[in-house]
């Protein structure tokens, strides 16, 4: 969102306040141009190896999102068979999708395999069973767990010895054995460490466990390293440098493919980082309440709408962008969740009246698909600006659409 020099914000030209007026409040924004940045960025940090990108969906499964992203040459990471049929909704091929799996029913996994995915497997019982329906017809990658924790918080901390994700390094032996039992032909070693790593220190140490790992499989084509890569919340919040952690774990990949004795493509899996800077939750101030004991901004959203805070106590940035030149004052910024949902305590706001639109930045990954109807209340709207248009990509929820399931109307 730009500030203009008339001290008004837009995105690409638009004003949040023609946004409301046109899709109504509250309502989620994506803006496309910075989604193609974001990819150019990630190209251009490992433009020295062969590399791709795969969209991990679960950030984003909006289909227009989906769309954009495939037209700019992005591929697809699915943990669901929901996303799966989103992704070909959207446009991609079978082979154009990776299903990553936790621990899900076997079924789930043979419906992804036939019909073209690639699969992660996640477990010695899903490997065995992997090797008992397929052999080596089928190819497929194996999570390994290196055992290393890191990651912003510890719900997103993904690569631990305590997590529930992959099967550990340290049963190596057992992986092998399983393997060679029936022929399984494993293409790939993946492993995701976690969201929100800004230093390259972890992304190189599980790349060394993974490299090393790797040298035990002999048939690979792609090494995947995940995702994870820290966005910025924090106005000057210190971020992953893509450029320092593109040129040493690319160093260390082709000294790799030089020991394997042949060239392997390397695959990220990035969800945030691609499309959490792009999106803003727009919300209006319902109630301004002085207190004694604090200032609260009542708005008309909640943790239905953006849980991350009250989840994960993450930081949104917080714009008033109907009054940016205002006296500021502190303020509570809480929802209309009947339980406390408070998107930020003590922020230093322009004065806020009702009325004023606020923008939660940030809000392009995880805030959507994490939404809910608590409350019995609606999710908004959703709009894609692209090319300094405008549109609509998701209605906004009616009566309708919470009723449509429940038998006995």
């Amino acid at each position: 969102m730009q500030l203009t020099s008339e001290n008004t914000y837009s995105i690409q030209g638009i004003a949040p306040a023609q946004l409301i007026a046109d899709y109504g409040s509250p309502l989620y924004v994506y803006d496309g141009d910075t989604i193609r940045r974001k990819v150019a960025e990630l190209k251009e940090a490992f433009s020295g190896v062969d590399m791709k990108i795969k969209f991990a969906c679960k950030a984003n499964t909006n289909l227009s999102i989906l769309r954009l992203l495939r037209e700019i040459g992005v591929e697809l990471d699915v943990v669901s068979p929901g996303e799966f049929e989103m992704g070909k909704i959207a446009g991609f091929e079978g082979q154009q999708i990776t299903f990553t799996p936790s621990g899900v029913p076997f079924a789930e996994v043979k419906d992804a395999v036939e019909a073209g995915a690639l699969v992660n497997v996640d477990s010695l019982p899903l490997l065995e069973w992997f090797g008992q329906t397929y052999g080596n017809t089928k190819p497929c990658l194996i999570r390994i767990k290196p055992n290393v924790a890191a990651g912003g918080n510890v719900k997103i901390m993904t690569a631990h010895a305590d997590s529930k994700f992959g099967i550990s390094v340290l049963l190596l032996e057992d992986i092998l054995a399983i393997v060679e039992k029936y022929n399984i032909r494993v293409i790939g070693l993946h492993q995701h460490t976690g969201s929100d790593i800004k230093d390259a220190e972890p992304f190189l140490q599980v790349a060394d466990i993974l490299f090393e790992t790797a040298k035990r499989f002999p048939d690979l084509e792609i090494i995947d390293l995940g995702g994870g890569f820290k966005v910025s919340y924090l106005p000057g919040d210190a971020i992953t440098d893509m450029k320092l952690l593109g040129s040493k774990i690319s160093e260390r990949f082709a000294k790799f493919c030089s020991e394997y004795g042949r060239s392997l493509q390397l695959w990220f899996e990035p969800g945030k980082f691609l499309v959490s800077e792009s999106g803003y939750l727009l919300v209006t101030a319902t109630v301004v309440k002085e207190d004694p004991a604090r200032n609260f901004v009542h708005v008309d959203s909640g943790l239905n709408h953006l849980i991350r805070p009250m989840m994960y106590g993450s930081y949104h940035h917080i714009l008033n962008v109907s009054s940016p030149a205002g006296n500021e004052k502190l303020y509570n910024v809480v929802g209309y969740i009947c339980e406390t949902d408070t998107f930020a305590t003590d922020r230093l706001l322009p004065e806020v009246s009702a009325g004023n639109i606020l923008a939660f930045l940030n809000a392009g990954a995880y805030g959507f698909t994490m939404s809910s109807n608590y409350n019995a209340r609606f999710r908004p709207a959703e709009v894609l600006v692209d090319k300094h248009k405008a549109r609509l990509i998701r209605r906004r929820e009616d009566l309708t659409d919470l009723l449509k399931t429940q038998e006995g109307l």
